[in-house]
């Protein structure tokens, strides 16, 4: 059938079938894929309710595990229903097409109802982590322009001084001043769509760490993300039926990429595994319960899963993914061993969807992140020259064809970030600020980030967040903060403090230091080593992160000028 006579649901699922059907051959996707480029896109209404929810009805959408063993299930249809209902009771409200929603809920199902919701009204989903402060807050409803929040109740109270007039929706007990989300079951009105919605809509927008400034605003569409995530389908394996846990917190675009798009681009089914501290045993007991069959977690988890003895646990499992950090391959080994199943990698950002990866049936070379996802041509650009080299920084290639996984941009409060887009898309390609290499393959392996920002327990961590932090310590006169190796997170955040005059270092200092960061930040991003010092500078002034980071990979024995958050247990 010609595409111009299909429905946007029915050319998204042509593409689907390609990559499915050409998952274990690399060069064939590779050459024969295209991205779908429809004028009209809602993925909640074309795709969700369009196709699953009338094909796939009965069959789980979601299901969410709890730690006391409470196990619930809602199927297509019922998600399909749930989110017509809350979506008109949201309309009802005040929230209208092209508002922008802020979204603060843990792995509940009243987060997969709100995103579907706010889908089909033409909103735009603020995804944000239960862990934000009040500070935290504040800032993006202020620059996000926020005109609704849908909130857990427990955390309402950090709202209490975000001034504005944004609809305010609490989900859980009753909180004055607030809608009771519980209310929704009682609307009655059917759900009526108002118009079309272009694939050019805004959809999402992210808080994404800078390392200079305050959280950087990322912008997807109804296409960038929905349609874009194909690529992730596609590299971790996902097919029609298949039950996909992915261990990711919500609010972090990792969550959107494997426990929302991926596995609903496929069909499958949503697993969750709720928990409050991450315990291994548990984790592979649900993993083989549930009968999970694609199964992705980050470097952190995986090195905690292997202190187990895997070969104990049978397992439905087919396909093993690994994304945030480079994934040692000593870890890699062990699940093979144990299970015969290969760890893959992949790399991609808050700002696109996976662009490299190992993908299913395929060679993977220890330490390498794989080949250039179907969709996504990738340049290695030396940063000096401007050159295509055989390592650089990895750049996505904008010619002849813009990959539909790749943000509309960067915004600020005031509309476009003109600036810094310009930076981003230069020369004719997308960079993303990290480096790699390439081999003779055209095997790409992580080297790491031209700026400062780290990863910690796969979390994306600015220095510049702490550092401001730090210096509103009375003690405090600089601060510098790098990554700090760590056997379990891989990285934690070290800062180097230079005191004001009068100050003397001492272990009561220390501690006061710490404990100031613990009050003032969310607990992902506590500074959890310090180390007094004066700061290497350059010339004209400007702190050297580059020493510091040195001095932190080069290992050896703790310093006795350093104090670590443990010590003050």
């Amino acid at each position: 059938m010609d595409t111009a006579t299909q429905s946007p649901g029915e050319v998204f699922r042509a593409a689907r079938d390609f990559l499915v059907a050409t998952r274990t051959d690399y060069v064939a996707a590779r050459e024969g894929f295209a991205w779908p480029h429809p004028e009209y896109f809602n993925f909640a209404l074309d795709w969700f309710d369009g196709i699953l929810a009338r094909e796939r009805a009965n069959e789980p959408a979601l299901r969410i595990i709890e730690e006391d063993g409470r196990d619930a299930s809602y199927t297509f249809a019922e998600l399909s229903a749930r989110s017509d209902q809350l979506a008109q009771w949201l309309r009802s409200l005040g929230v209208t097409r092209g508002m922008r929603v802020l979204v603060l809920l843990g792995n509940q199902v009243e987060l997969w109802e709100v995103t579907l919701a706010v889908m089909k009204l033409g909103a735009v989903i603020i995804p944000a982590s239960t862990l934000l402060t009040a500070d935290d807050l504040r800032d993006r409803v202020d620059r996000a322009h926020a005109g609704a929040v849908v909130v857990a109740s427990d955390i309402t109270e950090r709202f209490a001084d975000v001034a504005g007039s944004y609809v305010r929706v609490a989900v859980g007990t009753h909180v004055p001043g607030w809608f009771d989300y519980a209310d929704a079951r009682q609307s009655t009105d059917p759900f009526e769509v108002d118009g079309l919605t272009r694939a050019s809509d805004s959809l999402l927008v992210y808080f994404t760490s800078g390392t200079t400034s305050l959280p950087k605003m990322v912008e997807h569409t109804h296409v960038s993300y929905p349609i874009g995530h194909l690529s992730t389908m596609y590299w971790i394996g996902i097919r029609e039926g298949d039950v996909h846990l992915n261990v990711s917190s919500p609010g972090w675009a990792k969550h959107a990429w494997s426990c929302v798009f991926a596995p609903w681009i496929a069909g499958a089914t949503v697993c969750m595994f709720n928990f409050e501290r991450f315990d291994a045993r548990a984790m592979l007991n649900v993993l083989r319960d549930a009968r999970v069959t694609t199964f992705c977690a980050p470097p952190t988890v995986w090195r905690m899963l292997i202190q187990q003895d895997l070969s104990s646990w049978s397992m439905s499992l087919r396909e093993l993914a690994a994304a945030g950090e480079p994934l040692n391959p000593e870890v890699i080994s062990q699940v093979q061993r144990a299970w015969g199943l290969t760890i893959r990698d992949g790399f991609g950002q808050t700002e696109t969807t996976v662009q490299v990866g190992n993908s299913p049936s395929q060679v993977v070379k220890a330490g390498s992140m794989g080949r250039p996802i179907p969709g996504f041509d990738i340049d290695l650009v030396d940063p000096i020259t401007g050159e295509v080299a055989e390592e650089g920084e990895i750049c996505v290639r904008l010619d002849p064809e813009r990959p539909v996984g790749l943000m509309a941009g960067y915004r600020t409060a005031g509309g476009l970030d003109d600036e810094r887009n310009a930076e981003a898309f230069a020369g004719g390609w997308y960079h993303t600020g990290d480096v790699a290499s390439r081999d003779a393959d055209g095997y790409i392996t992580y080297v790491g980030r031209t700026d400062d920002v780290f990863k910690s327990s796969d979390y994306r961590i600015s220095p510049f967040e702490l550092e401001s932090v730090l210096i509103e310590h009375a003690a405090v006169a600089e601060a510098a903060v790098v990554p700090a190796p760590d056997e379990l997170r891989l990285s934690v955040p070290k800062a180097y403090v230079t005191l004001v005059a009068g100050q003397v270092p001492s272990r009561e200092l220390a501690g006061d230091i710490l404990r100031h960061c613990r009050e003032h930040l969310a607990p992902y991003k506590r500074v959890r080593r310090l180390e007094f010092a004066e700061l290497p500078k350059t010339i004209s002034g400007k702190i050297r992160r580059v020493e510091l980071r040195t001095i932190e990979q080069s290992g050896g024995e703790r310093r006795s000028e350093e104090y670590r958050e443990e010590d003050f247990a």
